[in-house]
């Protein structure tokens, strides 16, 4: 019998970017060992104070190591637990070649690669990983010729195949439609499918008919759908009946609602969270807040109201297209829903911490959250709370995330299969004519 050789061990350096990504980083690395250089350990206490999600992070991960290193050294090599890992933070950033003289500067980036570098060369044994959500330092690393990795924990293997929360089922019987349309309901076998997914939606049809459909957990039947409107906002596609059903139905908890620019997503939220306001205590909308050109809305100029105001607009413009359903008397009860704050609009922020009870929680642009941030806001909703997810995966606006990584994407990939969920993928732009153009040939 042929002798097997044990497998490699590695060393992981650990960026910055990976650390403010996912505080729990470094119990991802099975048995092997994580180095943290000590400008890494600088540069998060630098993020450590703040509201942000990056800031929480930072200071979560602070206390990790603190925890685990328990009076040790942290330049000793300390065991990780639930591993037979270790990890240490590296002191000395000095290396042979030096990453400082060929990049030509001091930054933090340059003295991560050194570390890499030192580390090779200390452990020829051992294969040495530079681990980094910065793709540019990846780049730079694979230029000196060091192993170099995006962190993969979190990551949808398969964005292009992502479940779409939606089926075409084609060529069935004259029979089976004239009865879902005449009893409401055929059992899944009929439309040959065996083991449907829980909310999954249906467009049926043969040469003459469609219906659209769903299927019902609790019955365990495939059952008709009927196109309803909400707050006067009428579904214009099968995909927004769909969206609007799944919004609009107390029994579905989480809802995921992904498309491109222009399908609706927002706006049906909102009107279907609307429509059952008397089901909620309030109606939160919600969206991280993304500074442009990644700076700090600090260095904006005014008050808080005029800082955030440009990043809350797009959320005002589908309230006063749902207000311009109405006249200027029965839209006023719109405003009156803001002064009481039955509806709240507000920076994802700004509710840490809150209670989710009784709420319709929609969060927009939640492709720009993480999924640590994503299973945070989750694990706070309480008794009768309903989440709203809606968002473009293929639109990021945050550095060191992208369509695999991002908190929307981790979210529609792991929680299919669950009663109390439901995804749409809308994909027929309804803004006009002028941004499905955009859309289509831009």
């Amino acid at each position: 019998m042929a002798k097997t050789t044990p497998k490699q061990k590695k060393i992981f350096v650990l960026d910055t970017s990976v650390i403010l990504y996912n505080h729990s980083a470094i119990y991802s690395f099975s048995d092997n060992d994580v180095a943290l250089p000590i400008s890494v350990l600088e540069e998060l206490d630098t993020f450590k104070k703040g509201n942000d999600s990056k800031n929480y992070e930072a200071r979560e991960f602070i206390r990790i190591l603190d925890k685990m290193s328990d009076n040790q050294p942290i330049n000793d090599w300390i065991k990780i637990e639930r591993s037979k890992g270790r990890f240490t933070v590296i002191m000395d950033e000095t290396s042979n070649p030096d990453a400082t003289q060929i990049y030509h500067s001091d930054k933090v980036d340059h003295q991560i690669l050194n570390v890499a570098i030192k580390l090779s060369n200390e452990n020829k044994d051992k294969r040495v990983v530079l681990v980094s959500k910065d793709i540019n330092l990846r780049l730079k690393a694979k230029a000196l010729n060091i192993l170099a990795e995006d962190f993969e924990t979190g990551k949808v293997k398969n964005v292009e195949g992502l479940y779409a929360g939606k089926t075409l089922v084609e060529g069935l019987s004259k029979e089976i439609i004239d009865r879902i349309y005449n009893e409401g309901f055929c059992l899944p076998t009929e439309i040959g499918i065996k083991t449907p997914i829980p909310n999954h939606y249906f467009i049926l049809r043969n040469t003459h008919n469609s219906v659209l459909a769903f299927f019902n957990p609790v019955t365990g039947n495939i059952e008709k759908l009927e196109k309803k409107s909400a707050y006067r906002i009428t579904p214009r596609n099968a995909e927004q009946v769909f969206a609007l059903h799944a919004i609009m139905t107390p029994e579905i908890k989480l809802v995921t609602l992904q498309g491109v620019a222009g399908t609706g997503k927002t706006l049906l939220a909102l009107a279907g969270a609307l429509e059952q306001k008397k089901l909620y205590k309030q109606v939160y909308l919600a969206r991280p807040i993304v500074p442009l050109s990644n700076k700090d809305i600090g260095f904006l100029p005014g008050d808080i109201k005029s800082k955030l105001n440009p990043y809350m607009e797009p959320l005002f413009d589908n309230l006063k297209f749902i207000k311009n359903q109405y006249s200027e008397k029965e839209g006023a009860q719109l405003d009156d829903l803001l002064e009481k704050e039955k509806l709240v609009i507000t920076p994802l922020a700004y509710i840490r911490g809150r209670s989710l009870s009784n709420i319709c929680f929609i969060v927009d642009e939640a492709q720009n959250l993480t999924p640590h941030e994503v299973k945070t806001i989750i694990t706070r909703a309480g008794e009768n709370t309903k989440i709203i997810f809606t968002g473009d995966i293929h639109q990021i606006d945050t550095p060191y995330l992208d369509s695999q990584s991002n908190g929307l994407s981790y979210l529609i990939d792991k929680i299919k299969n669950h009663e109390i969920y439901a995804h749409i993928k809308l994909e027929k732009g309804e803004r006009s004519e002028l941004a499905n153009l955009a859309n289509d040939l831009l």
